[in-house]
């Protein structure tokens, strides 16, 4: 539990708290973005996606989002991108940002269906952020195919190695109701469902009918 500062909408903070710490912790403990980086950040409209775009742009990072059409591409340059790709190039969109260097990180919630092509679009020493599947788990990755790529970093961070103590939970918290506050980091809420319709909710997510973050309210 956390204490929601008095400038911040109750709404709001039940909409950040999650994905707000997951694209915190993404980008400020798991690969560090540093000015002038170039980061990719896939599913870029969605709940973490529109966060972790903000939040590197506030690093001083270069973002390469991939997105599914064009109204979703909008809430990603609304967000903050500075180049926008589809799931099936964005290799050749980092090659010609990059001059052909490559990313320095990729930041993969989608999972099976990009995880291949983010490895390739990596440049030497770049690190592979694996958070979610969302299109299936991975396959087995040999370790030589890390070595193959440019002696490259792959992790898979989960939530609750970030926040396993109190004062790691009240820092990333702090700093997200903190932007919010200050205006700095705009949370989307993409639809408010009853309680007694989550099931409608679950399936417009997966038919991936929804942008930004979705709440259920108790009547």
């Amino acid at each position: 539990m956390v204490v929601i500062p008095d400038r911040v909408d109750t709404l709001v903070a039940a909409a950040a708290m999650m994905q707000g710490i997951t694209a915190h912790y993404l980008c400020h403990s798991t690969y560090p973005v540093a000015p002038g980086e170039v980061a990719v950040v896939h599913a870029a409209a969605g709940g973490v996606g529109l966060l972790l775009t903000q939040l590197v742009k506030l690093r001083g990072g270069t973002v390469i989002a991939t997105t599914s059409g064009p109204a979703k591409a909008d809430l990603a340059r609304h967000a903050g991108a500075d180049h926008i790709a589809s799931y099936e190039d964005f290799g050749a969109t980092v090659a010609g940002v990059t001059g052909g260097d490559g990313a320095h990180v990729i930041y993969d919630g989608v999972g099976r269906a990009t995880f291949a092509a983010g490895l390739a679009a990596l440049r030497p020493r770049g690190m592979m952020v694996l958070y979610g599947g969302a299109s299936g788990p991975v396959p087995p990755v040999e370790p030589q195919e890390l070595a193959e790529g440019g002696s490259l970093f792959l992790t898979r961070p989960t939530m609750r190695h970030y926040i396993a103590s109190r004062e790691e939970l009240l820092w990333r918290t702090g700093e997200l109701f903190g932007l919010i506050a200050d205006g700095a980091l705009t949370i989307r809420i993409g639809g408010t469902y009853p309680l007694a319709e989550a099931a409608r909710a679950h399936h417009d997510l997966a038919a991936r009918r929804t942008t930004g973050k979705l709440l259920l309210l108790p009547g």
